[in-house]
């Protein structure tokens, strides 16, 4: 069901950093669109995510992440940077980044045990990063997390507190499954609700102030549960001859904007 006009036009005034009519001025911490950190949906997601992946599964993920940060993401990290990992899940990418300072942000409530030495873990809702002060950041990641909120009043709330945190000409990087090439599975897992595609998550980011500067439609497969041997040179290969396989397998976008 789309939003209505109101509830539109105060997400679109939070994304622009503008206040809405009847508040205060500026992004709000909002609720919490992850939809985690309430007891019961904790306890849900917990057995649904232990269901999901094995420990065999992630194993290979976070096999699969360093090799997704040094092939990929590390270009637009230096290594005197602040990196933000919104969304961070297991915190394979943040685990695995170099840079200066590494933010994790997540509701789960074993991200503290996840979070790797050094990677600072706040569990708190990702349209509330008041622990940052604004323009405290260098580049914001997310990975396969936004689809996961509610709504797109929320992806849009999320998108105005990482403009606010980055600094002028800082980077935000996004990977997700991309509606347009996955019309049926998409929607194959109980915890996916926001459709999102390369050109809607662009227009997104616009709204939001945020300036495209890289779209990638297909970049990576859709999901690591596949028939295909797991091998980290088989993904350091894909990677570097990406304009080759993307086209043919890649079902998941990156889209790099800039403050």
């Amino acid at each position: 069901m789309a939003p209505s006009d109101a509830g539109l036009r105060v997400s679109l005034d939070r994304a622009r950093g503008e206040a809405a009519p009847g508040e205060a001025g500026g992004p709000g911490p909002g609720d919490r669109p992850e939809g985690a950190g309430h007891g019961g949906a904790d306890d849900a997601l917990g057995r649904l995510y232990a269901r999901r992946f094995d420990d065999r599964d992630r194993a290979w993920k976070v096999a699969l992440w360093r090799v997704i940060w040094e092939e990929l993401v590390s270009r637009w990290v230096p290594p005197d940077a602040c990196l933000l990992d919104l969304g961070a899940g297991g915190c394979e990418l943040i685990n695995a980044a170099v840079a200066r300072r590494r933010i994790a942000v997540d509701l789960g409530p074993d991200l503290e045990r996840r979070a790797g030495p050094g990677v600072e873990a706040h569990r708190a809702s990702c349209d509330d990063l008041s622990f940052l002060a604004a323009g405290e950041v260098d580049v914001v990641f997310s990975s396969n997390f936004l689809e996961h909120l509610p709504d797109k009043d929320a992806v849009l709330r999320v998108l105005a507190e990482a403009r606010r945190v980055l600094r002028p000409g800082g980077r935000i990087v996004l990977i997700g499954p991309n509606v347009r090439f996955l019309p049926d599975l998409y929607w194959d897992y109980f915890d996916h609700h926001v459709p999102l595609s390369d050109r809607s998550l662009a227009e997104a980011l616009e709204v939001a102030g945020l300036e495209v500067e890289q779209v990638v439609p297909r970049l990576l497969p859709y999901t690591i549960k596949s028939r295909l041997p797991r091998a980290t040179w088989l993904v350091r290969a894909y990677l570097r001859l990406g304009r080759l396989t993307g086209p043919l397998l890649g079902k998941q976008f990156l889209l790099v904007a800039r403050r």
